[in-house]
């Protein structure tokens, strides 16, 4: 396997790159169908009875070499290449345009600028008991915490003049900097190797490390909605011909399939949610382990 390292651009600095924030990582159940036409004919799929785990990564950076920006990761599905397995990236999207560029030139993924629109609600809390009831009035009860907030985060997608509604995701977990009572679950390390590249941008395909400190809990999955209009090849059929056929990088046919398909795999049933709070995530250069070649270009959709 051939391996070489990349150049990076000048602007994002030198690697180690580094991201400190917080983030939901969310895992839906997406049909196999709809991953395979995001992933290299290099990987084989891990999936069973018709469908592989992907979701979604939606992080919040506070501090990083692109400064403050909001970030989401559509995840296809998880990939083999032996002796690892990976999730592949369908599709980034961040409302930051030098975080986009690093994406897309010096890391190989399919990034796109976006807006994030976010609106925090209060809504009421779920009482346990009528004896809740029975504490608020003599005094002894949390009358003062019986509303939550709540935040929704509209992610439309920018081309020039041109915006495209993406999805809209209920955050159903305490806002960010509201509450400061609630734990935050147990200090965890990890180490990620990603695979990413076979763009239009990056036509090789990459690897790189990904190392994530953070404090993680389980928290009830977010609701995602689609936009107003649905995603087009929504049918088993359509799905399946499109993964068969060949498309051009950059052409815009490939840019339209690959918004829809990435709306379809947010739209997916969701499994498990993780909040990474104390995020602190360490990003490696990215090393060549194939060259580009037309041949082997995977019938995917990428931008």
């Amino acid at each position: 396997m051939e391996i070489a390292r990349t150049k990076c651009s000048v602007g994002y600095g030198k690697p180690p790159w580094i991201f400190k924030g917080r983030a939901l990582y969310q895992l839906h159940l997406v049909k196999s169908e709809i991953a395979r036409a995001f992933i290299p004919k290099e990987f084989r799929l891990v999936e069973a009875f018709g469908y592989t785990l992907g979701g979604f990564f939606l992080a919040s950076y506070e501090d990083s070499p692109a400064g403050v920006f909001d970030e989401l990761v559509v995840i296809a599905g998880i990939v083999w290449n032996p002796p690892t397995s990976c999730a592949w990236a369908a599709r980034v999207l961040v409302n930051s345009d030098d975080a986009c560029d690093h994406g897309r030139k010096d890391v190989g993924l399919p990034s796109q600028v976006a807006k994030f629109s976010k609106k925090i609600k209060a809504t009421p809390r779920q009482r346990k008991s009528k004896f809740n009831d029975f504490l608020d009035t003599i005094g002894f009860g949390t009358a003062s915490s019986s509303m939550k907030d709540h935040m929704d985060v509209l992610v439309t997608e920018t081309n020039g003049p041109s915006e495209t509604d993406i999805c809209n995701i209920k955050l159903t977990t305490s806002v960010p900097g509201v509450k400061f009572d609630e734990w935050k679950g147990p200090a965890i390390k990890m180490s990620l190797p990603s695979f990413s590249g076979r763009t239009e941008y990056n036509p090789n395909l990459l690897k790189y490390s990904c190392s994530i400190e953070c404090r993680v809990r389980a928290v009830k999955a977010a609701k995602v909605s689609g936009p107003s209009s649905p995603p087009k090849h929504d049918t088993e059929e359509s799905l399946s011909q499109l993964s068969l056929k060949t498309l051009e990088p950059g052409s815009r046919e490939i840019a339209d399939e690959g918004q829809n398909l990435s709306i379809s795999v947010m739209l997916s049933k969701p499994l498990l949610a993780l909040e990474f709070s104390c995020l602190k995530m360490q990003v490696e250069a990215p090393v060549v382990v194939s060259q580009h070649s037309k041949s082997r270009f995977a019938a995917r959709v990428a931008n």
